[in-house]
C-alpha cells in the first residue's frame, strides 16, 4: 500500500515538473516576442494582436497495469518422529550404619554399717525322761506299668497357589486440545485526501508594467495598459477510498495426538511349595519303678539331751521338702538333758549390702533401613507437533505510471503595431 502511494506521489511530481518546464518554455517564448514587439510598441502607440498555432511537446502521465508475483508465509503443522530420554525411578532399600548412644545401667555393690539389735541366745542344758513313739519305715520296690502320650512330627509337602497384583504400562494415543495463534487478514477501506490542483491561464492588465519599461516616454506621457497572459497555479483536493487491510490475533483450538503412559494392574499366579509339619498322638508304655514305703510301729526307749531354746518370733519363708508317714502312736520313755535359752541383749555391727545404679554413656552401631529411587534411563518414541512456513506465491495487479510525450498546438499571440512612427523631440509628442 505505502509502495502505491510513493508512485503515485512520484508521478504527481512528474508531472508538475513537466508542466512547470513547459509553462516556462511558454512564458519565455512569450516574453522573447514581447520583448520582440517591444522595439516597436516603443515607436507607436497603438497595437495589434497577432496570434498563430505552434505545436509544444506536453509530457503525460499514463496508468498501465503489470501483474506481480508476490510471496505470503503459510503456517502448516506437520508432526514428526522423536524419541526422548526419558527415567523411572525404582525403589530400592538399602542399609546405613547409624551410631547411637544408650545409657546403660552399671550396678555397683556398696556397704554402709548399720547398727542393730538382736536376741543372743544363752543356752543351759537340762535332761528329761521322755516316752515316745517311732514308725520304722519298711521300703518295699515295686513296678507299675504307666501309658504316656508323645507327640510324633509327620512333614507332608504341600503346594499353594499364590494371587498378586503387577503393574503393566499401557501406552495410548489420545487427543489433546491446543490453543495456536493465528494472525487473519481483515479488508477494509479508508478515505484519504490527495493534495493536487492545475494550471490555468488568464489575461491580467499590465498598466506601465515591466514590459513597457524603457521606450523612454514614461516620464513624457502616459502608456497604454494593456493585456498580459500569466498561468496560475490553482490546487485542489480529492478525496479518494483506497482499500487497507489489517491482521487481527485470534487464538484457534486444535486436538494434537498425545501419547499417555496409563499403568494397568494385571493379576498373576505362582504356585510355591512348602512344608507342614503335623503332630502325630502315639501312646506308649513303659515300666517306671517306684518305692512304697511301709510304715512298722515299734517302741524304743532313750535317753536324749535337748535345749529349750525360748525364741523370738520371726517369718522367714524357704522350701522344705517334707515326708508324709502314717505314725502309729507308741508310749516310750526318755531321760534327756536340754537346755533353757535366756535372751540377754546384745549390740553389733554389720555391713549391709545396697546397690547404687550408675548410667553410663555406651556408644553402639546398629543398621538402619532407608529406601533409595534409583533412576533408570529408558528410550521412547513420541510424536511431537511442528509448525513450519512455506512460500505461497500470489499474483497482484499494480497500476504503474507512466510518462509519454504527445504534441499539442498551442496559440500564441503576439501585438504587432498599426500606426505611424513617431518620435518625440523637445519636452512633447506631436
Amino acid at each position: 500500500m505505502k509502495t502505491r502511494y510513493g508512485v503515485a506521489a512520484a508521478a504527481v511530481l512528474i508531472v508538475a515538473a513537466y508542466t512547470n518546464t513547459a509553462s516556462a518554455a511558454y512564458l519565455g517564448a512569450a516574453c522573447y516576442q514581447k520583448a520582440g514587439c517591444g522595439v516597436e510598441v516603443a515607436e507607436s502607440c497603438t497595437q495589434k494582436p497577432q496570434c498563430h498555432t505552434v505545436m509544444k511537446t506536453c509530457r503525460k502521465v499514463v496508468y498501465e497495469k503489470q501483474q506481480f508475483t508476490c510471496y505470503r508465509t503459510v503456517r502448516e503443522t506437520v508432526c514428526e518422529t522423536r524419541t526422548i530420554n526419558c527415567v523411572k525411578y525404582v525403589s530400592e532399600t538399602r542399609y546405613r550404619t547409624v551410631n547411637y548412644t544408650v545409657s546403660r545401667p552399671v550396678y555397683e555393690t556398696c556397704y554402709r554399717t548399720v547398727n542393730y539389735t538382736v536376741s543372743k541366745p544363752v543356752w543351759e542344758t537340762r535332761t528329761k525322761e521322755i516316752c515316745y513313739t517311732v514308725c520304722k519305715p519298711v521300703y518295699e520296690t515295686c513296678y507299675r506299668t504307666v501309658n504316656y502320650t508323645v507327640s510324633r512330627p509327620v512333614w507332608e509337602t504341600k503346594t499353594r497357589t499364590i494371587c498378586y497384583n503387577v503393574c503393566v504400562p499401557v501406552y495410548e494415543t489420545v487427543m489433546k486440545e491446543v490453543c495456536e495463534v493465528v494472525c487473519t487478514p481483515v479488508h477494509y477501506t479508508k478515505t484519504i485526501q490527495v493534495r493536487s490542483g492545475r494550471w490555468e491561464t488568464c489575461m491580467i492588465e499590465d498598466p506601465c508594467g515591466a514590459a513597457q519599461k524603457g521606450c523612454g516616454c514614461e516620464a513624457k506621457c502616459g502608456c497604454a495598459p494593456r493585456m498580459i497572459c500569466k498561468r496560475v497555479w490553482v490546487p485542489q483536493v480529492c478525496e479518494k477510498t483506497i482499500n487497507c487491510v489489517r491482521y487481527e490475533r485470534c487464538v484457534v483450538k486444535k486436538q494434537v495426538p498425545v501419547t499417555v503412559c496409563r499403568w494397568v494392574t494385571e493379576q498373576r499366579t505362582k504356585t510355591c511349595t512348602y512344608q507342614v509339619c503335623r503332630m502325630v498322638q502315639e501312646c506308649r508304655t513303659k515300666q517306671v519303678p517306684y518305692t512304697v514305703c511301709r510304715m512298722v510301729p515299734e517302741t524304743r526307749t532313750k535317753v536324749c539331751t535337748y535345749r529349750v531354746c525360748r525364741m523370738v518370733q520371726e517369718c522367714h519363708t524357704k522350701q522344705v521338702p517334707y515326708t508324709v508317714c502314717r505314725m502309729v502312736p507308741e508310749t516310750r520313755t526318755k531321760t534327756y538333758t536340754y537346755r533353757v535359752c535366756r535372751m540377754v541383749q546384745e549390740c553389733r555391727t554389720k555391713q549391709v549390702p545396697y546397690t547404687v545404679c550408675r548410667m553410663v554413656q555406651e556408644c553402639r552401631t546398629k543398621q538402619v533401613p532407608y529406601t533409595v529411587c534409583t533412576p533408570v534411563h529408558y528410550t521412547k518414541t513420541i510424536q511431537v507437533p511442528k509448525t513450519i512456513c512455506r512460500q505461497v506465491p500470489y499474483t497482484v495487479t499494480r497500476c504503474v505510471p507512466k510518462v509519454i510525450c504527445e504534441q499539442v498546438p498551442v496559440t500564441v499571440c503576439c501585438p504587432t503595431p498599426t500606426c505611424p512612427v513617431k518620435r518625440c523631440f523637445g519636452k512633447s509628442c506631436g
